[in-house]
Parts: structure tokens; sequence; C-alpha cells
């Protein structure tokens, strides 16, 4: 354990609709760290947006046990942060007669979707100058936005599926001019995305060109978000997923490939978190194929297209890359960048030869590099402007 981080503070909940999964990662996080010897402070962000603090938070059965309420939790309230004394670390205090205070030196947020994973609260630890685990507040809000990133996907001659995406605003005004477009430019079928959302939370495939049908679909995403993408369909499709682990300035490292098999239209939430335990907490064995069934060449290709996808963006720490490859045209298109991988994606690490402990320790160094690097940057610079204003006709002017 490294002596400089006294305790690490793990994020989880906040008000995303990937909350539950948020929780799983959450408890996967804290235990796998006290097995390291690290000092962990459990921070878990209600639903509401209440920020709460208590060791007890850090056991998966107080969120999972169908005979606890939500006021059992009212006790955890009681910690605000204190600005003044935040920097370089979180400071947080208890209120009441008994003082009582939390120092966090190291953030590790295992939010999903938004208020977390999508630059939000890493604006916060930026802003403090507090280290933490995972992409920066430009990459994590690239990555989370799908459209953005499959224009950075364009902008770097990467291939992506043929896509057109719109706000909320956009169709409430010309919702006829846009299904024309999304009729002539793309072909069928095509799937809806909410832009923001992960966990396939509020995708759907349209089959065939039924207006009605794609009408709804796109309602049901807005429902989840302000913008949607609509992406055309990949045919003869195997969705192939690849995880990678470093900085920038670091070597990258990709691990194996995932295949995920799913009996239904797409990947969806059942599929991840549900059915049989849940493919993407690595318990749903029959859904996943690791390493996935692709030729060396092709293996290699993915691979390499995924650390530059992750340096393309600025990633760092940890994201996951999702490609859809066409297996009869052997065409890869890059698909979506998670810059919080749910569960971290220990399975595949393990199967890629990093048991979860030790993805964890890489995780917290490469946090701890993040930061060095950081504080080489000035951010500070020193002029002449306000003694120029000292005396002049605008400073002596009253604010109106």
């Amino acid at each position: 354990m490294n002596d400089k981080v006294k305790n690490i503070g793990v994020f989880f909940g906040s008000q995303s609709p990937e909350h539950d999964v948020s929780i799983i990662t959450g408890q996967m996080a804290i235990s796998g760290l006290k097995k390291l010897g690290y000092q962990v402070t459990p921070v878990y962000i209600t639903k509401q947006g209440q920020w709460m603090i208590g060791e007890d938070l850090g056991s998966l059965k107080l969120f999972t046990d169908p005979n606890n309420k939500p006021e059992q939790l009212s006790q955890y309230k009681k910690y605000y942060l204190d600005l003044e004394k935040s920097v370089g670390k979180l400071v947080f205090r208890k209120k009441g007669l008994m003082d009582k205070t939390v120092i966090i030196d190291l953030a590790f947020p295992a939010l999903h979707g938004s208020f977390g994973e999508d630059g939000t609260i890493q604006g916060l630890f930026e802003m403090l100058g507090v280290p933490y685990v995972g992409c920066d507040v430009t990459s994590s809000a690239l990555s989370m936005d799908k459209a953005l990133t499959k224009q950075m996907y364009q902008a770097h001659n990467v291939p992506t599926a043929k896509f057109v995406y719109f706000y909320k605003n956009d169709w409430e005004e010309r919702k006829s001019e846009i299904l024309n477009q999304i009729i002539s430019d793309l072909k069928w079928p095509v799937f809806v995305k909410p832009v923001h959302l992960g966990s396939s939370i509020g995708i759907a495939k349209v089959k065939e060109k039924n207006l009605k049908d794609l009408e709804f679909r796109i309602e049901v995403a807005l429902h989840y978000d302000n913008k949607v993408l609509v992406e055309e369909g990949v045919e003869n499709l195997m969705d192939v997923t690849c995880c990678v682990l470093g900085n920038i300035e670091t070597n990258l490292k990709a691990s194996q490939l995932q295949e995920s098999v799913f009996s239904s239209e797409l990947f969806d939430f059942e599929e991840k978190y549900l059915k049989d335990g849940g493919a993407q907490l690595g318990k749903n064995e029959s859904g996943l194929v690791i390493p996935a069934r692709l030729d060396e060449e092709i293996t290699k290709k993915i691979q390499e297209t995924a650390k530059q996808v992750f340096a393309a963006l600025g990633c760092s720490g940890i994201a996951r890359v999702d490609f859809l490859f066409n297996k009869q045209t052997k065409e890869v298109f890059a698909n979506e960048v998670n810059p919080l991988p749910g569960t971290l994606y220990h399975h595949l690490w393990k199967a890629s030869g990093l048991e979860l402990e030790d993805l964890l320790k890489e995780l917290v160094k490469l946090a701890e590099e993040k930061y060095e690097q950081k504080r080489k940057v000035i951010f500070t610079f020193e002029s002449n402007i306000l003694k120029q204003l000292n005396g002049s006709k605008l400073a002596s002017k009253k604010l109106q």
C-alpha cells in the first residue's frame, strides 16, 4: 500500500437510472480495497442527491435486504463538505454536538451514468485538487455522450456505424424533418439510444420501417435523456468488448476480447444484469465468450483500435470500448465507450490475467500518477490588469 494514500473514499449511487448497478460496483471496490489494506470510507449518494457517509454503507446487505427501509439510512446524512479545509483532500464534518471529521485523500468514483460518470463529480475533485481514479472531466463527458464519441471517431478516421442525433427541442419543433432524415440516411434496422445513459437503459431496436414504432421508441428515449441517437444496425452482428487500462503518459494495456451472446434483439439490461446472474457481473458465463471467437488479426486490430480510441478521447485509468463486428464482411465498427465500466469489468480483466485486487491497486497507482502530472501544470498567471484599473474611470464607476 502507498503510504501517501491514508484514506480512499468510494463514491457510489447517485441520481442516475444506473443507481443500483453503481451500488454493486461500489461495494466491490470497497471490499477489494479493504483487502489491500487501505482505509476506505463509503460515500453513498441517494437517488435524491443526498450524500451519506458511514462504515455500514460498505455492506451490500444494507441495500439488498428487503426488510431495510430508506429511513434507516437517515443517520448517515449528518456530514457536510467543509470547502474551507478541502484543499488537496476532501474534508467532511459531522453535524451535531459531537464533532467528527472524515478526511479523504483519494476519491474512487464507482458511479455510472449521470452525475458521476459524465464528468460532473470529476469537476468537483479537480477544483479541490483531489486525486481520483479514472477518466477526467473532458474524457468522461465525451465518452458518456454517444453522439460526441462518434463524432470523435469520424475526426480520427475510426469506422463507426452511420447515425443521426438530435435534441428534445429539435424533436418537438421538427419531428417530421428528423424522421425523414432517418429514413433517407440510414438503413434498417436502426437502434434508438439515449445519448448519455449506459447499461442499455432506454435502448430499442426498430426492425422495420415502421414510423409509429420509431416515433414511440424515440419518445421513450427522450424520457431518459434530452438528446437521442439513432444508429444504423450492423448485420451479421457479433458484439465485442475490449477494456483498456493506463494513462496517456504510460503504455496502454488492452484486455482480451469479450464476445457477448444474447437471445433478445440486443444486449439489454436484463441480459447484462439479471438473467442467470448477469453477464456484465461475470456470472452468466453462457452469455460471454472470452476470448471472442475471432482470428488473431481481427483481435489485434480491435485491441489496437480500443487503445487508439482511449487515447483520442483522453481517457485515463480505465475505460471499456464496445465494437460491432460484421461476421460476413469482417468489418469492425467502434461503438460506445464506457469511462467507468460496471463492476470495473473485473471478469474480463481476470480472464486477461489481472485479479480484482491487482486491478484496484493499478487504478489507485494510475490515479496518483495522473495527479502528479497534473500538479506540474501551471494554472495561474500574473498580470497588471487590476493595478491598471485602480483609479481608472472604469474602476470609479458605481455598479448599476
